[in-house]
Order: C-alpha cells, then sequence, then structure tokens
C-alpha cells in the first residue's frame, strides 16, 4: 500500500471512530489503537506534504446536530497538541513558568457577560460554529448569571458532571442498559438539552480555565492573574499549580496520585504558558495554539485471565467477540468483561482460554484488551449462530474479518419489532432498552415477544449480565407484571403490523369496540369503511393477521396477556378543531403519539398550517419557521405541547389563547372547520 492510500486509510477509520466516539457515544476502537493511528498519520503528512481536507489532524470538535440555535465564534477554537511523555512536557516548557491544571472531561462552553449579566452561553461545537444553550447555562448548579464586572466579559471553561452525580442518576435508571456509559457523555446530552429543566436535574458545573476578554482590566500579561480575578467574580476556576522545569514532574507525580479523589472527571493535564505575551508570539498551528500543551495519563494495565469468548449477535446481523476473564481492579471500579469488536482483532491478540492478558480502561473508562501475554491462537469463531444457530460466514472489508448470521429471519434482526412492542405508547415496559433487549436476544434468552413475560426462568443469566443486578431484574419484572395488563389499542400499535402507527391503531380498536378478536379478524371491507383506512393499509392488516406464523406466535402471545377490552368513554372537546404539530416534543415519543391523543379527543392533525388550521403545536414559539410565519399570517394562535397537555387532561380548550401565541389578536374561541 503506498502511502497516499495509507493517508486515506487513516483518516476514513479515524472519522468513523471519531463520530462513533461523540455522537454515538460509543468506542468501536481502542484509545491506544486511536492514539497509534492518528500519529501515524500525523507522520505520513508530514513525510508526504499530504493533507486531506477531512484529515481528522485539520478538524476540532463534533459536528452539530440538535436543533438548537447555532453561532459562529469570532475566531476558531483550537485543540490542544498532546504528548504522554513527562520529560516531553518539561522539554517544551524550557525555561519558561507555566499553570499546569487538570484536563476537564466534559463540553466546552464560551460564556459572555455584559453590564454585569449572562447574555450567551455558546458550545465550542466543531470549532467554528457551535450551538448558543444560554438558558441551559443559567440552571447550572454554580454560574453566575451576574458578576460585579460590568465591561463586556468572555471566558471559556468545561461543563462537567461530577462523579457523584453521575452515579447516583445512573443508579435511579433501572435499566442496565439505560445507563450512562460516563460522565462526558450525559454532561454533552444535558447541556444540549432543548428543556432547561432537564439540564437542571443533572446537576451540570461549570469550571472555568481561560478569560478571552475583559474590557479595560490589566492582567500584567500573566495567565494566573487572569484566573485568580475570575475567582473574585464567583466562578469556579480548574485547580492549577505553578510550575517550571525544576518542579514539573513532582508536580505532575502529585496530580497523578489526586486524581483518585476528583469528584470530576479529568482524563489528564493542561500545561500553559503563564506568560501571555510570550504564548502569543509563538503563534498557532492549523489545528493547536502553541501556548498550551495536553499531557494525557498512560493507561492503567492490570494483568489476568482470560476464562472465555462469548459471541453476541446483533440486530446488524454481526456477531461480536466479548472477552471474559477474572476480575481486576481498574481506575477504582472492578472489571471482568471487555469487547474484543470483532474477528480481526481476536485474531491479531491470539486470544485463547487461558491466556494471560493485560486489560486497561480506555481513557479511565471503557475496558479494553491492552496485549495477550501467551498469545495460544486457540480461540476461533462459532461455526452457528448464538440465536437462531444458522450456518455463520465471515465477511471482510478492507482488512477487516467480521462474524455474522445471514439469516434475515434470525430473531436479533427483529430488535427494532421488539422494541416498538416494549414501547411507551405500545406494552409500555419499563427498563427495556434495545440495548438491553439485544442482549437477551444475543444470548438467546428470548425469540419472541411472549418470551418477555417468560424471563424469570432466566433469572441467574440474567442477573450476571454486567450491570444488570438483582435490583435491575425485580424492577423489570415488576414492570412486565404492569404491561401484562393492557389494551387491544396498545397491542395492535406493539405487534408492528404494517402502516399501523399510534393514532390508527386507537381508531382501529374503537371502530370494533376494543373487542380483539374482532380486530384481530377485520376484513378488508371493515377496515376501509373506517375513516383514514385506506386500501393499501387494509389488505396489508388483513395479509399480517392471516400469515400462520402470526396467529401461532400471537396465540402464544395472548396467552401470557390480561386484555382489557372495556370501550372506553371519549370525549369530544376538540371535536372540529384542526391542529399542525411542527418542531420537536418534550413529553410525547413522536408526534404519532400527541396526534393519537388529539384524535382521541375528536380532533383532527393536519400537515400544513391553513386557515382552516384552529391551532399550531410548537414548543419554540418564537421560532421563525415557515409554519410560525404561516400561522401568524392567518392570526391563528401558536400553543406549546404544555398547553395541550393541559387541555387534553382537563378534557377542555380554554377560555383564551394563551400568551405569547403568535396571534395576538386571536378570540379564545378557535375556528372551526
Amino acid at each position: 500500500m503506498d502511502e497516499k492510500q495509507r493517508i486515506r486509510e487513516l483518516v476514513e477509520k479515524l472519522n468513523q471512530a471519531s463520530k462513533a466516539y461523540y455522537m454515538d457515544a460509543e468506542e468501536i476502537m481502542p484509545n491506544i489503537e486511536y492514539d497509534a493511528m492518528y500519529d501515524e498519520l500525523l507522520e505520513l503528512e508530514r513525510r508526504t506534504g499530504i493533507v486531506l481536507s477531512n484529515s481528522p489532524t485539520q478538524n476540532v470538535g463534533y459536528e452539530i446536530m440538535s436543533d438548537l440555535p447555532k453561532e459562529r465564534h469570532p475566531s476558531r477554537m483550537l485543540s490542544l497538541d498532546k504528548t504522554k511523555d513527562r520529560e516531553a512536557l518539561r522539554s517544551w516548557l524550557g525555561e519558561q513558568k507555566g499553570l499546569l491544571s487538570w484536563k476537564l472531561d466534559g463540553l466546552t462552553i464560551v460564556l459572555t457577560y455584559d453590564g454585569g449579566k449572562l447574555t450567551k452561553a455558546v458550545t465550542r461545537g466543531n470549532g467554528d460554529v457551535g450551538e448558543v444553550v444560554t438558558n441551559n447555562a443559567k440552571v447550572f448548579d454554580n454560574v453566575p448569571v451576574s458578576v460585579g464586572f460590568r465591561g463586556h466579559l468572555v471566558l471559556r471553561g468545561e461543563a462537567v458532571i461530577k462523579y457523584s452525580d453521575f452515579r447516583r442518576i445512573n443508579d435511579s435508571l433501572g435499566d442496565a442498559d439505560a445507563k450512562y456509559k460516563n460522565p462526558r457523555n450525559l454532561c454533552s446530552g444535558s447541556v444540549r438539552q432543548l428543556d432547561p429543566r432537564i439540564t437542571k436535574e443533572r446537576h451540570v458545573n461549570f469550571i472555568a480555565f481561560t478569560l478571552v476578554e475583559a474590557e479595560g482590566v490589566d492582567f500584567e500579561e500573566r495567565r494566573h492573574n487572569q484566573l485568580d480575578w475570575l475567582k473574585e467574580q464567583g466562578f469556579d476556576v480548574v485547580p492549577y499549580r505553578y510550575v517550571d522545569k525544576d518542579t514539573i514532574l513532582e508536580t505532575i507525580q502529585w496530580f497523578s496520585e489526586a486524581i483518585v479523589d476528583n469528584d470530576f472527571p479529568s482524563d489528564g493535564l493542561v500545561l500553559t504558558y503563564d506568560d501571555m505575551a510570550y504564548g502569543r508570539s509563538l503563534g498557532t498551528t492549523a489545528k493547536y495554539p502553541r501556548d498550551s500543551m495536553a499531557f494525557k495519563w498512560a493507561d492503567q494495565k492490570e494483568e489476568t485471565t482470560l476464562r472465555e469468548v462469548e459471541w453476541s449477535a446483533s440486530r446488524t446481523g454481526l456477531i461480536n467477540p466479548v472477552a471474559v476473564f477474572d476480575p481486576v481492579e481498574l481506575e477504582g471500579t472492578t472489571v471482568s468483561r471487555a469487547s474484543v469488536h470483532n474477528v480481526s482483532i481476536m485474531e491479531e491478540l491470539k486470544l485463547g482460554i487461558g491466556d494471560r492478558i493485560t486489560v486497561y480502561k480506555s481513557n479511565m473508562i471503557i475496558p479494553q484488551i491492552a496485549e495477550n501475554l501467551t498469545e495460544s491462537g486457540t480461540c476461533i469463531p462459532p461455526d452457528r449462530c448464538p440465536v437462531c444457530e444458522s450456518g455463520t460466514k465471515i465477511h471482510e472489508d478492507n482488512g477487516v474479518r467480521t462474524l455474522y448470521c445471514p439469516n434475515p429471519d434470525c430473531p436479533a434482526k427483529q430488535i427494532k419489532s421488539f422494541g416498538l412492542f416494549v414501547s411507551r405508547n405500545a406494552l409500555n415496559i419499563e427498563g427495556l432498552s434495545e440495548a438491553t433487549i439485544e442482549k437477551l436476544i444475543g444470548r438467546g434468552l428470548i425469540r419472541d415477544f411472549a418470551d418477555l413475560f417468560r424471563i424469570d426462568r432466566y433469572r441467574d443469566a440474567i442477573t450476571e449480565m454486567e450491570g444488570f443486578g438483582e435490583k435491575s431484574f425485580r424492577n423489570l419484572q415488576e414492570s412486565l407484571e404492569r404491561a401484562s395488563h393492557t389494551t387491544p389499542d396498545r397491542l395492535l400499535l406493539g405487534l408492528g403490523v404494517p402502516g399501523i402507527g399510534a393514532a390508527n391503531a386507537r381508531v382501529i380498536a374503537r371502530a370494533f369496540h376494543m373487542k380483539w378478536n374482532d380486530i384481530q379478524h377485520a376484513t378488508k371491507e371493515e377496515l376501509t369503511r373506517i375513516d383514514g383506512v385506506g386500501d393499501v393499509m387494509a389488505e396489508a392488516y388483513v395479509k399480517y393477521f392471516r400469515d400462520p406464523s402470526v396467529q401461532e406466535k400471537l396465540a402464544d402471545l395472548l396467552s401470557v396477556l390480561d386484555l382489557d377490552e372495556t370501550e372506553e368513554e371519549r370525549g369530544e372537546f376538540l371535536s372540529g378543531m384542526t391542529f399542525v404539530i411542527t418542531g420537536s416534543l418534550n413529553h410525547y415519543e413522536n408526534r404519532e403519539a400527541l396526534k393519537a391523543e388529539i384524535e382521541g379527543a375528536g380532533g383532527k392533525v393536519a400537515g400544513s398550517v391553513s386557515r382552516k388550521t384552529s391551532y399550531l403545536i410548537n414548543n419554540d414559539l418564537a421560532s421563525t419557521s415557515g409554519k410560525n410565519r404561516k400561522a401568524r399570517e392567518l392570526g391563528i394562535p401558536i400553543i406549546d405541547e404544555e398547553e395541550i397537555r393541559r387541555w387534553l387532561a382537563a378534557g377542555a380548550v380554554e377560555e383564551t389563547a394563551p400568551e405569547g401565541s403568535g396571534a395576538g389578536e386571536a378570540s379564545g374561541e378557535p375556528e372551526k372547520e
């Protein structure tokens, strides 16, 4: 492989790993492997002069994925160059004085104050453009919403969630796979919430590390003067120590011993020149400032014995190896399992049962195998899928070998159907995320929906799953018991009949007066008489229930369910009203769920705003979207999700249009069709 081709391969692999890590909260390669590939790419770029536009050496931060407002930074926010070599860090400092501080592991935020008031908070984003999170920053646990300084003030810091709060939040979650992987991912999602109330519940803290601008204040070109001044203004500032070439090594050692007592996440240290003028004189590279350097800890490794390699089938058909070894203590926790990722990595490590291996926690978080000391190489991929027992195949792509199940009907590939079945609008089984379902199916514990209600037979196997103890299992059992008492409309939705969403399931169930036998055996003619059910939907519906395999599985499922076929009394207080739903929702799983509620109260939901629209529902009342503008032009009230929830709960529409609607002149009586 020539160097140019190798550069392209490295860029692709590193970008895939970064996307998985920053956007999907997954780690698809060990940290050691990522760093080695990154360093190889840097060397190839230096030697060849070839730097691709999408190279990770040129890009910083995550890509913006949310609906938060965006704002371009006045100048690009750069990342830091890094080293794991203590002597290299001392050499970099040279004869200068420096500040050595924690490298915080959270989400970088830029705060702006004017007239003493917090006026803006923006995430780092991709370095050029960030997301505006001002309302969320105002509910951080420790951010001053006003300060004594009345000039223009801009500072940067890290939003973090303390380990103690992280553990408290995870302990409150019954489902092991619903638990957050680490404080950084939880913090990132919390800061970027559309609902500040959720942010407040997460107890986010802000720790300042850089002052960008303080209008009219003289800091004598010393970084430590800036940080001390920020403390006086009421900010929590990153703890730092003053160092020179003679004290830096012992200070690094002090930090390495102190980290075990930290309540906030840190993945290393940052060394910054105290002399700001000297730092500025060095300039920057395309990606890094030259006035600071990051130091990353060498990962703690422990030796142990490999006892088993489990093969777990996934929804994509991949069958992934997981190493099971004698428990060891890593970074303060007991670890006994680690993902091996794919067949290629297993073969490169030459794994065999009984081998002596070293394991570590990537970034002090995710268990990985560092090396195999004995390399017996006796582990081989299974020739049968652990779920459906079909023959397995090896797939090779760009030199990476993976094991997969080619059976299209393998239950492991039905994760999405199980996800719908347990969802809030269907059977509403709390504590069963898709990740947990995938593990249960992957281990062959469940194959059909009915098996969920019989998992008590697998208590031992489930409680031995990592992160899933007795308490979680009891909570799941209680949730399954509640879910077994359900209604026909919920069951109809949960089955995943083609074309049947929450609204149609409710309409069809009501049309047959909540009698399951009639619902299951409905004819095409009966279905097409229902408003909203056309020929195509009716044909697919009838075909589904006539399938012998469906009938067999359904009979088994009905044997473990208690269906309440009581026909509910429906209010029609929204009769004659037409609603349009736009934007994201906080309380309903999706728009279909809210649509079903509205239609259940006699209302209609349309896709676009017109003169026949009674209300536009949008949580962003001040949005300048096309639907909001159209509603204002037509004098149609704009309400938020909280308002429609109150109406649905009360069974009545308020007498006047809600404050903040887009139509101040609108009367309380909605326009009817």
